[in-house]
């Protein structure tokens, strides 16, 4: 996503939150949530493109959008921020707290904080008050202590593209990031950045636009903190030693101290300067000659773990990792029939020139109500897929929905609907607090559904937003794996789900996994790489991701 496109898309979102907030009117909120969102997703660069040729901006919010691309901000904006308190709007960051509720809190209860709120509970100051019953008080305090945990880190979306864009904005003769991004970790606490460059280096960095503070400088290291509060840590290696400096701060810190033992036994020592005999240097510019000399073969950083991973190089038995090369297909992604921004034709051409072998439309199905989908509607567009087919030979198109998983485990269409769909995926969208017990029936009696093929973003976890519902997911995976049924990595950074952990279980009970961008505009289908990284972090192989088989495979699997 161009970087306009997604500055624009914070304000005009930001702008549609305080406006709720400040008691606006409900329609033009979610005028601005549209406009926001088409933004985001348009597939071209905002600051080279008229704004008015966005799908969904008017006139009045093209104005807003020229001042923001002009100045960095609106007048609107600026007059909104200076009447809500910016501790009031991170109380919408609280699961379940709206915005309606945060300015109730605020101008009737004086609260205007996280940690405000958590104390106004404590002193039991919201007992007897409307809405705010002991169950609303209990999610409330869990949202606010799982938000202090997730505001020190963001997920790995958002530390990507500000380290992507770091590194394009440096004169270095070689630079890369390194630590738990490169880990491909879903949440990152803070950006490590490796160069090869002039002294100039940290006086270039330090002069970025996207720098609010200097924390520290020097020759070799520079931290600073970045507009959007992430710490960032750019530091000078010598040309001669990348590799063994790559190694050494990409990690992890468990990794690393089970190499160091490895290397004191030989009588070596290893540091971000190179593995040395004495004097001697026996490995330091290129990262594999490190590995290759301790006797194992290079392990990809995405496995550094201390998993098990140094054991199994050192034995010449590391798996062959899924990579995006080996991806054929994406097997949920949405158009603008339901919540989607691009049309069925640009999302179509889109895949096709990704070189995929197949793409699945998977729209909502109708229990999402706000999407307001029909049969009717479900059929029509299987007909323009239909049509699209013969423009695309070489690219099966299959036609798809994503089903809403009920209380019960039911699923919205009847079987004989169901049947029409070449792919079906089904999702927990609703009830997401019910008990251990009931939320693994629900799972469990979904996979029984002969006719679900993969269970979407399978925790619902938002990262920052949402927690996991709480399921007995060794259960859960046994029925995968009984029924046939694939479990879905969400590509979508902020969802990452299934996590790396719960891969590797259901792996280890036979499940079989689909690696799926959840695209809701064009430039989401790059989300891909983000499932290979927690597919590679839980050890795939590209036999365990039904979305890299080949079509007949693919199609053999779906059918049974």
């Amino acid at each position: 996503m161009a970087r306009a496109n997604e500055d624009v898309a914070a304000a005009l979102e930001e702008y549609a939150e305080l406006f709720a907030m400040t008691g606006g009117d409900a329609f033009r909120v979610r005028s601005y949530q549209k406009a926001a969102k088409a933004i985001a997703g348009f597939p071209e660069d905002i600051a080279t493109t008229a704004v008015r040729s966005v799908p969904g901006v008017g006139e009045a919010i093209a104005k807003k959008v020229e001042e923001h691309l002009e100045r960095g901000s609106f007048r609107q904006l600026d007059e909104l921020r200076g009447k809500v308190p910016e501790g009031v709007r991170r109380l919408t960051r609280i699961a379940s707290l709206g915005p309606k509720t945060a300015a109730f809190l605020y101008q009737e209860l004086g609260i205007e904080s996280p940690e405000a709120l958590a104390d106004a509970i404590g002193e039991g100051r919201l007992k007897g008050v409307k809405g705010f019953g002991a169950k609303t008080e209990e999610n409330l305090l869990k949202g606010i202590e799982q938000l202090a945990q997730s505001s020190a880190r963001v997920h790995l979306g958002v530390a990507m593209d500000l380290a992507e864009r770091i590194i394009a904005s440096l004169p270095a003769e070689r630079i890369a990031y390194a630590g738990s991004l490169r880990r491909m970790k879903d949440t990152i606490g803070d950006i490590d950045i490796l160069a090869v460059g002039p002294g100039s280096l940290m006086d270039d960095f330090k002069a970025q636009p996207y720098v609010a503070e200097v924390i520290a400088s020097g020759e070799k290291k520079t931290s600073i903190r970045t507009v959007q509060g992430i710490q960032v840590d750019l530091r000078v290696v010598p040309a001669e030693s990348w590799g063994a400096a790559m190694q050494y701060f990409t990690g992890s810190k468990e990794h690393n101290v089970h190499l160091r033992e490895i290397t004191v036994k030989k009588g070596w020592k290893l540091s971000e300067y190179g593995l040395f005999e004495g004097e001697r240097v026996i490995a330091a510019e290129h990262e594999e000659d490190v590995y290759r000399a301790l006797g194992m073969q290079w392990i990809p950083p995405t496995l550094r773990e201390d998993g098990g991973e140094i054991t199994a190089a050192l034995q010449g038995e590391l798996p062959v990792l899924v990579t995006m090369d080996d991806l054929k297909g994406d097997l949920h992604t949405h158009t603008d029939l339901t919540d989607g921004i691009a049309s069925l034709e640009d999302m179509v051409a889109a895949a096709h020139a990704r070189g995929y072998s197949y793409y699945a439309v998977t729209d909502h199905a109708p229990d999402l109500a706000m999407q307001r989908m029909t049969l009717e509607k479900a059929l029509e567009q299987r007909e323009q897929l239909h049509r699209l087919q013969s423009k695309y030979p070489d690219m099966r198109l299959l036609h798809g929905s994503e089903l809403n998983i009920a209380p019960d485990g039911s699923v919205d269409w009847p079987a004989e609907v169901l049947e029409g769909f070449d792919v079906c995926v089904a999702s927990v969208h609703s009830h997401f607090t019910q008990s251990r017990e009931e939320m693994t029936r629900r799972f469990v009696t979904a996979c029984e559904n002969p006719h679900v093929h993969i269970i979407g973003h399978p925790t619902t976890r938002k990262i920052g937003g949402r927690p996991p519902v709480d399921a007995d997911w060794d259960e859960v995976f046994r029925a995968a794996a009984r029924t046939g049924t694939a479990m879905e990595i969400d590509s979508f950074p902020d969802r990452s789900d299934l996590p790396s952990d719960l891969v590797r279980l259901a792996r280890h009970h036979g499940v079989k996994f689909s690696i799926d961008s959840d695209a809701h505009a064009v430039p989401h289908l790059d989300n891909q790489r983000f499932g290979i990284g927690i597919a590679q972090r839980a050890w795939l192989t590209g036999d365990d991701v039904i979305n890299t088989w080949p079509v007949e495979r693919l199609l053999n699997f779906l059918r049974h």
